[in-house]
C-alpha cells in the first residue's frame, strides 16, 4: 500500500539531503524500526553503512529484496533493547515511518531516547518521524481512506483512548473469485510534537529541525560534541 519502493526511498533520500546528511561525516547508521527499508536504502545511497533493526521477519525479507550491493545489515530485534550497540558507535540514528507511536507505551520513549544518545557519536544526528495523534478527530472524520487502486482498498478507523488510539484497518483485495476482506486492530501512542521535542531535550539531545511533511512530524536532533 506504500506504492513504489523506489519512489519512497527517493523521498527519504531527499529528506536526508534537506537535513544535510550528504554533507555530514559518513560512517555507521542505525535504522530503528526499519520496515521494508526505505530509510535504510536512502542512507546507504548517501554513503552510510546501515544496520537495520525490526521485529518483523517478513519486513526484513522485503528489505533483503532491495538491499543489492548496499552496505545494509538486517537484524531482527526490539528497538527497546539496544544494549548490544556500543557507546558512540553510530553517526546517524533514524526512527521513522511512525515507528515511535507503535511502541507499547509512552513510558518507552524516554529510555529509547537515552539509548539513542548513548549510541550516537558526538556531533551525530537522530531523525524521528511520526504521526501526531494527540488531537482527536470526531464523527465520520475518524474513518480515513488510506489508499486504493484497482485491486486493493484500505481504510482505517480511529478510536481514541486517553494515551493511545485504537486503529482498525479494513482491507479489501481483489482475487480470482471476487473480493477478500481482511481486518486487524492495534494501538498507537498519542504524543504531540512538542512532547517529543521535550523528551529529546531531556535525553540530552539538541533539537535542530522540526516540520510536518506529507502528514508526518519530522524532528532532527544532534548530540553535541
Amino acid at each position: 500500500m506504500f506504492g513504489s519502493f523506489e519512489q519512497k526511498a527517493a523521498e527519504q533520500e531527499a529528506l536526508f539531503k534537506r537535513l544535510s546528511l550528504h554533507h555530514d561525516p559518513k560512517g555507521p547508521a542505525l535504522d530503528l524500526g526499519c520496515g521494508s527499508g526505505f530509510q535504510s536504502v536512502a542512507l546507504a545511497r548517501l554513503g552510510f553503512e546501515v544496520t537495520a533493526v525490526d521485529l518483523s521477519e517478513r519486513l526484513l525479507q522485503e528489505l533483503a529484496e532491495h538491499t543489492g550491493s548496499f552496505p545494509i545489515t538486517a537484524l531482527q530485534g526490539d528497538l527497546r533493547e539496544l544494549g548490544e550497540f556500543p557507546d558512540e558507535s553510530s553517526q546517524v540514528v533514524v526512527c521513522m515511518g511512525d515507528t515511535l507511536t507503535h511502541l507499547p507505551a509512552r513510558a518507552d520513549i524516554p529510555p529509547l531516547f537515552r539509548q539513542i544518545k548513548r549510541i550516537l557519536k558526538p556531533g551525530g544526528k537522530v531523525i524521528i518521524s511520526f504521526r501526531d495523534l494527540s488531537a482527536e478527530l470526531g464523527g465520520l472524520d475518524r474513518f480515513i481512506a488510506v489508499k486504493s487502486d484497482p485491486d486493493r482498498i484500505m481504510t482505517c478507523v480511529l478510536e481514541y483512548e486517553p494515551e493511545t488510539v485504537l486503529v482498525t484497518d479494513l482491507f479489501y483485495e481483489r482475487n480470482q473469485s471476487g473480493w477478500s476482506f481482511h481486518k486487524s486492530s492495534y494501538r498507537k501512542i498519542r504524543i504531540a510534537p512538542g512532547a517529543v521535542t521535550e523528551e529529546l531535550r531531556a535525553a540530552g539531545l539538541t533539537v535542530t529541525f522540526r516540520d510536518m511533511i506529507a502528514g508526518f512530524q519530522i524532528l532532527a536532533a544532534v548530540k553535541q560534541a
